[in-house]
């Protein structure tokens, strides 16, 4: 499965950066091709492109905070997660996309 997230704190510190690195290494070690753009403190990095979205089977929105940009997405399988329950539970969370 291709997946895109994006993942988004209130303080766009920690987070967000936390949220990010355990949705790679879940996907991954499932099998899953993903790609996470961060929107913290830092502005967005490794943002979601054209291209990506065309690739992509799924869209993660984990966000305590409006995402930039969010319409992007209209028209993928999108599917919201509260960042907490990516950090608390991240692999059941990606098990259950399968």
């Amino acid at each position: 499965m291709n997946i895109v997230a994006v993942t988004a704190c209130s303080t766009g510190i920690a987070q967000t950066y936390i949220a990010a690195d355990v949705l790679k290494y879940c996907a991954r070690v499932r099998g899953h091709k993903i790609k996470v753009e961060t929107q913290g403190a830092l502005g967005i990095n490794n943002p979601i492109t054209s291209t990506d979205l065309g690739k992509a089977d799924l869209v993660i929105i984990t966000n305590d905070v409006p995402i930039d940009n969010i319409c992007r997405f209209d028209g993928v399988t999108t599917i919201s997660v509260a960042i907490d329950d990516i950090i608390r539970d991240p692999q059941k969370v990606i098990d259950s996309l399968s």
